[in-house]
């Protein structure tokens, strides 16, 4: 196996904020992608916490230079894990106390990093009829606000600042790789997959976009169904998914992300959550389907650490029926979203907002 590893010099920073950004490209090939083949994984878990260290700090700045954050203002928002991270470093960083809501699917370890880091952590326990924990949790932070004087909400589902965030990790991509034909991005609150791709198609008008989902996610018009995954998928429709942007989807299923992220730790030492194993699934298939000098870039959200009680754990796993089941050699394919409700990994080339069909209003 040839695994490469690239990153600019990075210099020596006294502040947090410092720590964040200018994250390394790495060199995926085989096992995991055929041989001769491979793509550029762009690892986000070298920053403190994670992808989202970096609209957690755009965001809290973009408020407070607006006047909407006070100074000593409490930040309350919606969280399945690395948002919160990020704003309990934003909140550090720039003396803001910090309330996060989740559910009870953020794992332990997650939730008491959280806590160590000063956040105040609150669980919702019960989902909500139709919009799941995602809406449960959007309920008890609208309590929360009306609680407390002078707080704020980052509203990362329909904030523009969470997209404008990743600008830098666009350019960064650009000057590290010096052309992309295809980039891979999971797609949850859909902040990173828009503001990514907006820079790289402006500087390559023939790029190609390819959104990753989740099974059970409703964000590209699948039905909402309870999910195992965490970070990628949605049971609420977040207006900053730049629809327009996509040239296809695909929706991977536990097992398929379960078997990619252990297959990612045995052969590059360098994998991730649920939304790597998924991005690198579907990444490793399109390196094997392009010509072979395309050069496809893939967002890697995190690391390993937070999942070592699920993804990485055998009891757990074998628990929800995700050993030992690899990835079919070729995604099943729909020609449109609603044709039928998938179950494993599958692929559509046809991306359409599910709210501008019906002709309604999306989450703001």
């Amino acid at each position: 196996m040839q695994s490469l590893i690239t990153t600019d010099v990075t210099p020596a920073t006294a502040t947090l904020s410092g720590l964040v950004g200018n994250t390394p490209v790495l060199r995926v090939a085989e096992p995991l992608v055929p041989d001769g083949r491979g793509f550029w994984a762009k690892l986000e878990g070298f920053n403190p916490g994670g992808l989202k260290d970096r609209p957690g700090l755009h965001m809290v700045e973009r408020a407070r230079a607006r006047g909407d954050l006070p100074p000593g203002a409490r930040i309350i928002e919606s969280t399945s894990g690395t948002l919160g991270l990020g704003l309990a470093l934003a909140g550090m960083v720039h003396g803001h106390p910090v309330t996060l809501v989740t559910d009870p699917g953020l794992e332990a370890p997650t939730t008491r990093l959280l806590t160590a880091y000063g956040a105040r952590v609150e669980i919702v326990t019960e989902p909500h009829p139709r919009g799941g924990w995602q809406q449960a949790r959007r309920d008890r932070v609208a309590e929360l606000l009306g609680r407390h004087a002078h707080s704020w909400c980052p509203d990362q589902y329909g904030n523009p600042d969470n997209t404008a965030a990743y600008t830098p990790l666009a350019l960064e991509l650009a000057a590290q790789l010096g052309h992309i034909d295809a980039l891979v991005c999971s797609v949850g609150t859909g902040g990173h997959s828009a503001g990514v791709s907006r820079v790289l198609l402006q500087l390559y008008p023939g790029l190609r976009v390819i959104g990753v989902d989740t099974v059970g996610s409703t964000i590209f018009g699948q039905p909402a169904r309870p999910r195992l995954m965490r970070g990628l998928g949605s049971s609420i429709h977040p207006r900053n998914v730049a629809y327009e942007n996509f040239h296809e989807v695909h929706w991977v299923a536990p097992a398929e992300a379960v078997w990619t992220c252990r297959r990612l730790a045995s052969s590059h030492y360098a994998t991730g959550g649920w939304s790597v194993g998924a991005v690198a699934l579907v990444a490793g298939w399109l390196a094997g389907s392009l010509p072979g000098d395309a050069r496809i870039a893939a967002v890697f959200p995190d690391g390993p650490q937070r999942y070592l009680s699920t993804v990485y754990d055998d009891g757990y796993c074998a628990a929800h029926g995700l050993l030992g089941v690899p990835p079919a050699a070729e995604p099943d394919e729909i020609a449109h979203p609603g044709d039928k409700e998938v179950s494993r990994w599958t692929r559509c080339r046809e991306v359409v907002d599910p709210l501008a069909a019906a002709g309604r209003d999306g989450v703001r």
